[in-house]
């Protein structure tokens, strides 16, 4: 039995990729596309929006009432994640949650959902950078107290909003979790010194149609050690959502992470 899905923000740019590669896989089955009310494109068939001919299914403001769903997914903008977390929570919809940039609050909003549906909330969707996650931590525990410093840099398109991205803070929690909390310089400028030894240097570049790179640097006195991951298309990032979307449609209310996805 195909998993039927929700996609919200459908006609953002991973919106409408989500659409294309779900109506690909022969698990999915797409039942619904979200985005804002006064949307341009509302009332309009999914399909002919992401260029794939007509599916039956219009871009709509909420998931209409009865209407089957195993689980949503959710690339928008906080304000509009708020709106599909409310109905997921009243329908007890599992939901993939990869939009950034919440505030404190809006994360607590999102981890009190989990007590009524499961939540799967990622700051970055892809395989790889979940595997590299992992890798950091172990770098950062080997290398702990022995005179390296830390520096991230990230590099996305010029129409990414929030800045530093979601996925270069999470790098540095994963090494604030092992080095301790150390606070985080977003970029140097003028005569500021040396750099202290205590410290996570995060920079941020925005620049063209760039997907996504990050770079986590490790550095002491003769030699550096850089882990990269580079997203070539957005499809890591979909592929990633919707190998989310099959493992969460069934799991009962909790929080889950992509590291439960991959079986870490």
């Amino acid at each position: 039995m195909k998993t039927t899905i929700a996609v919200n923000g459908a006609c953002g740019r991973m919106g409408q990729r989500i659409v294309q590669l779900a109506h690909e896989d022969q698990e999915l089955q797409l039942g619904a596309a979200l985005d804002a009310p006064g949307h341009p494109q509302q009332g309009k068939d999914i399909g002919e929006v992401a260029g794939l001919g007509a599916l039956g299914v219009k871009v709509a403001a909420a998931i209409p009432v009865g209407h089957r769903i195993d689980v949503a997914i959710d690339f928008s903008v906080p304000e509009a994640t708020k709106s599909i977390l409310q109905i997921c929570v009243e329908r007890n919809i599992p939901i993939v949650i990869g939009t950034t940039g919440f505030s404190p609050a809006q994360k607590a909003e999102i981890e009190a959902a989990a007590h009524h549906t499961a939540v799967l909330l990622a700051p970055n969707l892809s395989l790889v950078v979940n595997v590299l996650y992992r890798l950091v931590r172990q770098a950062a525990e080997a290398l702990k107290d022995k005179g390296f410093d830390a520096e991230i840099i990230e590099r996305h398109h010029r129409y990414k909003r929030d800045s530093p991205s979601g996925t270069a803070l999470q790098f540095a929690k994963v090494i604030q979790g092992v080095w301790g909390d150390l606070p985080i310089r977003h970029g140097r400028e003028g005569l500021v010194g040396e750099r202290p030894e205590k410290e996570i240097g995060m920079h941020a570049i925005r620049a063209g149609d760039n997907v996504g790179e990050h770079t986590i640097l490790f550095s002491t006195l003769g030699e550096t050690m850089e882990l990269v991951h580079k997203g070539h298309t957005r499809d890591a990032y979909v592929r990633g959502a919707l190998q989310a979307a099959k493992f969460l449609a069934t799991r009962p209310p909790g929080r889950y992470t992509m590291d439960d996805v991959l079986g870490l």
